[in-house]
């Protein structure tokens, strides 16, 4: 799992009748088959060269047309020889994730949360600088403004243990955002007010969602899932809450993520889906989605192993503009980079473990 934009995964053994494919499907026996090269060619707009690596074990990463400045998308695959349901346990390995570069705290949620599962969810030295003078529309801390009026009145910042005190009420807010999801939905994901236009979280996620659907990532039930939780209830699928804390040479950040396992389908065609749908970020990242597919290609049906497709989406701050042209390329190239090395990563890992 690539933390640039953490994250919603799937897992996916095909089970064409779930995906919508319309240009890239051949049916056989009354059902849906995955042809790859087509959809790599038609869909993301990869060469026949690119293909070619991409079957011999390369991985590839490209950037996928967005509607706005402000949303990133990233597709990357990469062949694994190896068997689906691996890499359905690495995604929900948390002791894994928290050996990756860039992660200084991974920590699970209890059911229901705990004010202990927060111990460790700190906010750095410059955030609690820029805390002290927040104000809407003006802070470095991606906040709602009611938060950053608790931050204004609650804390002495001029006493000496005033970053306790301000650590104490972060870590108060956090559990309260997830017990007022775990309830209300997107509807309890409130509207960031640190810059002059606000963000509404559950607005921006659909949209992100809706870009999506284009992609051979689309599983109805677990977007169902995902846009109308709690109010929905999916047979074979479970949710988990965590926080972390990670550094990828910009700011550390603090996020709140949602996990959903999915397991579905037949025993002929499973269906395994992890998604990862982020909460909240101190920084950065307004909403964002990671999902992954692991497709068996119809084309190439004597491979022992499947293809991972990676699609990862996100809306981020920033990005607009002449200056925030500059940043979103920037941002794009290092995504693409770290997309293609994590791809590899997850490779030889699994590959590795099927020896």
């Amino acid at each position: 799992m690539n933390g640039t934009i953490m994250k919603a995964a799937f897992c996916v053994s095909l089970a064409g009748s779930l995906l919508i494919l319309p240009k890239t499907t051949t049916s056989v026996a009354g059902q849906q088959s995955f042809v790859l090269d087509k959809f790599l060619q038609q869909e993301v707009g990869l060469n026949t060269t690119q293909t070619a690596e991409i079957h011999r074990g390369k991985a590839i990463a490209t950037v996928v047309d967005s509607p706005a400045p402000e949303q990133v998308f990233m597709f990357g695959i990469v062949y694994v020889n190896s068997a689906p349901e691996k890499y359905l346990q690495l995604a929900n390995d948390f002791d894994s994730v928290r050996k990756l570069p860039g992660y200084l705290a991974v920590q699970k949620f209890s059911d229901p949360p705990q004010a202990s599962d927060l111990l460790g969810f700190t906010i750095s030295s410059e955030d609690l600088n820029d805390l002290k003078n927040c104000k809407p529309g003006d802070c470095d801390v991606q906040l709602p403004s009611e938060a950053m009026d608790q931050f204004r009145k609650s804390v002495n910042w001029t006493a000496p243990d005033a970053e306790s005190r301000a650590n104490e009420l972060a870590q108060r807010m956090a559990l309260d955002a997830v017990l007022a999801y775990r309830t209300g939905g997107n509807a309890a994901l409130g509207v960031y007010r640190d810059k002059n236009h606000p963000t509404k979280v559950a607005e921006t996620f659909q949209s992100l969602l809706n870009r999506l659907k284009s992609l051979p990532v689309y599983l109805p039930e677990v977007s169902g899932l995902l846009l109308e939780y709690p109010a929905v209830a999916v047979e074979n699928s479970e949710s988990k809450f965590y926080w972390e804390k990670v550094n990828f040479g910009l700011k550390p950040t603090l996020r709140i993520v949602q996990h959903i396992t999915y397991r579905g389908g037949t025993p002929a065609a499973p269906t395994y889906a992890v998604a990862l749908k982020q909460l909240y970020a101190s920084h950065y990242f307004q909403s964002a989605l990671d999902l992954t597919v692991c497709v068996k290609d119809s084309a190439r049906p004597w491979e022992p192993g499947f293809y991972l497709i990676t699609v990862k989406g996100s809306q981020q701050a920033g990005l607009t503009g002449l200056k925030g042209g500059v940043v979103r390329k920037v941002a794009v190239g290092k995504t693409r980079s770290s997309l293609e090395t994590t791809l590899t990563a997850i490779k030889q890992k699994l590959e590795a473990g099927a020896r």
